[in-house]
């Protein structure tokens, strides 16, 4: 078991994002509150891991990297650095893209909020009304009624249920059964928050605002909406007969 000095570390996904990857880490490494960052590469053959094995040398202590084969999934890339993450100690765990549609200096305000009581924080584009910047109407709208429509299903009381951007306590990792969620893609991040909401715990909406990426191709397609679409009912139904 290593000692870290930080209590939080950022889980950041990458597939081909040599664009973005060193400059976000700079800069989440460079912010006054000190974070660690757990980069999970599925194989990118842009060499997005090469670029961060170079910066390891700069920040040895702070900058890690798991490599896996192939592209996995989503969820399966969170879940491998969560379970790092609490092997490692840490306290907070972050989740958060490389391209930058999520603001890496909104990652204090998402800690200050589980300092101040909540279990999961989640940066949201919908509490304080659209904060969605460069995205087409249509996928505004899209993004928009999906959290509408996983409120009116599950009956989480949160306005952006498909949210990537969160800080989880520890706790609240350690209580799921990781290795049982059952999504991969886009319903992967509704499954999470969907479970710390039926085991209790207390989830915080943070407002931010989503800009979407400028260099790099984004990974959203249809069939991630699909799974999304009808993994709500299944998690629902789930959570009556009681398999959640």
């Amino acid at each position: 078991m290593f000692e870290y000095m930080s209590d939080s570390i950022v889980i950041i996904p990458t597939y081909n994002e040599k664009e973005n990857i060193e400059k976000i880490i700079r800069v989440v490494l460079g912010l006054e509150k000190e974070f660690h960052v757990l980069i999970i590469d599925d194989g990118s053959p842009d060499g997005t891991a090469t670029i961060v094995k170079g910066l390891q040398d700069e920040f040895p202590e702070r900058l890690f990297l798991i490599e896996r084969e192939g592209k996995q999934g989503l969820g399966t890339a969170y879940i491998c650095g969560f379970k790092w993450a609490i092997e490692h100690s840490y306290e907070f765990i972050f989740e958060m893209d490389a391209d930058f549609s999520h603001n890496p200096n909104d990652l204090p305000r998402l800690y200050a909020a589980c300092q101040e009581g909540a279990d999961v924080a989640v940066g949201s584009r919908y509490c304080n009304g659209v904060n969605v910047v460069n995205w087409p109407l249509g996928r505004v709208l899209m993004s928009y009624y999906a959290s509408v429509y996983v409120r009116f299903v599950t009956g989480m009381n949160i306005h952006d249920a498909t949210a990537g951007f969160k800080c989880y306590r520890r706790k609240v990792l350690e209580s799921i059964d990781l290795d049982h969620i059952h999504f991969k893609g886009y319903a992967f991040q509704i499954e999470m928050k969907f479970t710390a909401y039926k085991k209790g715990f207390k989830i915080v909406e943070v407002p931010i605002i989503f800009i979407n990426r400028v260099l790099g191709t984004s990974k959203m397609n249809s069939s991630i909406f699909g799974e999304a679409l009808f993994g709500v009912l299944k998690l629902r139904w789930w959570s009556i007969i009681g398999k959640l």
